[in-house]
C-alpha cells in the first residue's frame, strides 16, 4: 500500500505521517529531508533555496525525481510532501493520496510551540513561504496545491487527534482501490 499525506506546514503531516506507517508496519519518506539535503548539497540555508527553487524549476525536478525514484521502488511505504500525491498520480504510481489541514492559526501556534517562536514570526513565515511554495507549484506545475480534486481524502486536523486521523487515513486507504479511488472527504 503506497500513501502519500500532503499539507501546508503545521497541519501535522507529519506527525500523522509517522503514525500511519507504525500501523501499517511500513516505512515513511518526508519529501522535507529530501529538499533540505538538496539545499545541503548547494550549500545554502532553506529560505534562500525556497527563493532560488522560485527561480529555477530543475531544483523542484530533482526533487521529484529523487522522490519519484523511492515511491517506485516501494509499494509499501507512506511518502508525505507538499505535492506528493499530486506528482505521484501525474506519474501514473497507484497512491492513495491525502491532504491534511488546518485553520492557520492552529498551524502557526503548533509551529510556534514546536520551535519555541513567537506565534506572530511564524505566522509571517508561513505566509511568506505558502506564497513562494504556490507561485512555484503553479509556474512548474500548473496546479494549486490546495485543490481537493487532487486527493482521495481530504482531512482538517484543527481539533481531531493525529490518533484518530491515523486511523481514518489507515480505513480508508485499505477500502480504497488506489487505482481508482473515489473521492472522501472527512472532516472529523
Amino acid at each position: 500500500m503506497r500513501i502519500s499525506i500532503s499539507g501546508p506546514p503545521g497541519s501535522g503531516k507529519t506527525t500523522i505521517c509517522v503514525l500511519v506507517a507504525k500501523k501499517l508496519d511500513c516505512e515513511y519518506v518526508l519529501v522535507g529531508q529530501i529538499f533540505r539535503q538538496l539545499a545541503s548539497e548547494r550549500k545554502v540555508d532553506l529560505e534562500t533555496f525556497g527563493r532560488l527553487a522560485e527561480e529555477d524549476e530543475t531544483i523542484d525536478k530533482e526533487l521529484d525525481k529523487r522522490m519519484l525514484a523511492i515511491a517506485k521502488a516501494n509499494d509499501h511505504i507512506i511518502l508525505e510532501g507538499r505535492l506528493t500525491g499530486a506528482i505521484l498520480k501525474w506519474n501514473k504510481v497507484p497512491v492513495f493520496a491525502v491532504y491534511m489541514d488546518a485553520d492557520e492559526q492552529v498551524r502557526a501556534q503548533r509551529i510556534a510551540q514546536r520551535e519555541g517562536v513567537p506565534v506572530e514570526g511564524v505566522l509571517r513565515h508561513l505566509r511568506i513561504r505558502q506564497r513562494s511554495e504556490r507561485k512555484r507549484y503553479l509556474a512548474f506545475y500548473g496546479i494549486d496545491p490546495a485543490d481537493r480534486s487532487l486527493y482521495d481524502l481530504w482531512m482538517d486536523s484543527s481539533e481531531a487527534s493525529a490518533e484518530k486521523i491515523a486511523d481514518i487515513i489507515v480505513e480508508k486507504a485499505r477500502k480504497a482501490d488506489v487505482r481508482d479511488a473515489d473521492q472522501i472527504e472527512a472532516t472529523d
